[in-house]
């Protein structure tokens, strides 16, 4: 017995049906299978003129391109009298070798297939008395265009990405990668939504191993709809527990295929405009898409500068508070009569304040992200300027806890992930609180714990913390200082390729 009396309440069974849709393959069944739907229309031609031999042709509105149906099925159907004067079994075999002028032409004969090629944007023609159909293919192009990438975006490099369109995704994969050694194999996820899902890689050079373990993980996915990232992401990541993320992903085809080219292996979605790469660790998170086409001092100082603003945004406002509340003599005296002088008035303690602070922040910045681009301008501008100068000159926060906070915040926008900037961020305000409770000895602790955790992180078997875990052979200069192009000689060592150079 539950709460109250009540049994618990059971999940209910998730069965699969095998076949799908059941019964014969014919015009009237597709007819019932449709029932209710306004845009499935059916037509009844005259083979050649011929109205003793007729076909159904079966299609789905705003799915067909209109002309394609018109040209390539219809007239040569209307006209041909040659394909009149045939009986239906001849006049069937010359449709399916090439009679009408049709690229791809499919013959079908389960109600199943029949249905998803409705839904592709296929027609189906039918003659009277068989059940089996052929499917041209006539579907529709109309899509987003390919444009710039809007979160990534390229200074010297190429303007292409990814768009919801999973055709066009792999021929701009095919454009950046021409070699025949790219793969490309397909799955269906979704019992509701039918979302393609394919897997790319570069035969000889990405893991075996690794890539028929996505694809059994790909292939476990039993869901009724994959509309949305986190319905793939959650089923791919090696651990959900964490804040951290797993599983690297980019909108920007140039960086998809560089990380192809290194060994990974990728993953593109119907839908969705972007491309995922595994495995992901913590190094492929702060490198920027711009670095490849800089020179490699700049890149290197940045990718260092990274990680310095990585430490910034994570530690400073726990440390501020463990040296406010319980360690004054670290602060310099002239530095400590001020902020002394500035805390006066001030009813809060230094905790209190940096959390108040770090909340406003973060509902600062969900405010701007949630309303529309105009208006969240002038929200964050407007709520910047009441929490910050307002909130001082009411000495409700001290200056220094305002100083604090948004160099933390500032610092945290240095980081290229979004996922790994908001784990950082979660994260802050656990160092902060820890360090109000214990002092420098709380943040220690949590700083320890941290790295526990992430030292227990694995994504597809490659340590989280790659390049200063230990894999055997990885060049920790090339993956965090940089280096030139003509010393980088060799692929990363926990990926496990099978080429490992990648250049003279």
């Amino acid at each position: 017995m539950g709460i109250f009396g009540r049994r618990p309440v059971e999940d209910p069974p998730h069965p699969r049906r095998e076949p799908r849709l059941e019964g014969p393959l014919t015009p009237e069944r597709l007819g019932e299978v449709f029932r209710d739907c306004v845009d499935y229309n059916r037509r009844s031609i005259a083979v050649g003129g011929n109205e003793a031999m007729r076909c159904e042709l079966v299609f789905l509105a705003g799915m067909v391109r209109m002309e394609r149906v018109s040209d390539y099925v219809l007239r040569p159907l209307a006209q041909d009298e040659a394909l009149g004067k045939l009986g239906a079994a001849v006049a069937w075999e010359k449709m399916r070798s090439g009679a009408l002028y049709s690229l791809s032409v499919t013959e079908r004969t389960t109600l199943d297939e029949a249905a998803a090629d409705l839904i592709e944007g296929n027609c189906l023609l039918f003659f009277s008395g068989q059940e089996r159909a052929l499917s041209f293919n006539t579907g529709t192009e109309e899509k987003r265009g390919v444009g710039e990438p809007e979160n990534e975006i390229s200074v010297k490099g190429p303007r292409d990405s990814f768009v919801e369109n999973l055709r066009t995704n792999t021929s701009l994969v095919r454009r950046h990668l021409k070699a025949p050694e790219l793969k490309i194999t397909e799955q269906v996820v979704g019992r509701q939504s039918l979302t393609p899902v394919d897997l790319v890689w570069l035969d000889g050079i990405a893991d075996p191993a690794t890539v028929e373990e996505l694809s059994h993980r790909v292939e476990d996915i039993d869901i009724d709809a994959l509309l949305a990232t986190g319905n793939i992401e959650e089923y791919i990541a090696d651990e959900m527990d964490t804040p951290f993320p797993l599983v690297f992903y980019t909108e920007r085809p140039d960086r998809f295929c560089y990380g192809l080219s290194q060994g990974k292996v990728g993953l593109l979605a119907e839908g969705l405009p972007l491309g995922y790469l595994v495995p992901g660790v913590i190094g492929d998170f702060l490198r920027a898409p711009q670095d490849r086409s800089e020179n490699w001092m700049v890149a290197a100082s940045l990718e260092v500068l990274r990680w310095v603003c990585l430490l910034v945004t994570l530690f400073l406002p726990g440390v501020y508070v463990a040296m406010v509340n319980f360690h004054p003599e670290m602060i310099p005296l002239r530095l400590a009569l001020s902020i002394m002088a500035a805390r006066v008035d001030v009813p809060f303690s230094a905790l209190f304040e940096t959390l108040l602070l770090l909340v406003a922040f973060e509902v600062l910045q969900e405010a701007g992200l949630r309303l529309p681009q105009s208006i969240g301008q002038t929200v964050s501008i407007l709520g910047g300027l009441v929490v910050g100068s307002a909130a001082v000159e009411a000495r409700l926060i001290s200056p220094a806890v305002l100083v604090v906070v948004a160099t933390a915040g500032i610092a945290g926008y240095t980081v290229p992930s979004q996922e790994l900037a908001a784990a950082l961020r979660l994260w802050r305000l656990v160092l902060a609180v820890l360090a109000g409770v214990a002092g420098l000895f709380g943040v220690v602790m949590g700083t320890a714990f941290l790295v526990g955790h992430l030292a227990g992180l694995e994504s597809f078997g490659a340590a989280y913390l790659t390049p200063f875990a230990a894999n055997p052979g990885d060049q920790v200069k090339g993956q965090v200082l940089g280096q030139p192009l003509r010393e980088d000689k060799l692929r990363p060592a926990h990926l496990n390729t099978g080429n490992k150079r990648k250049q003279r």
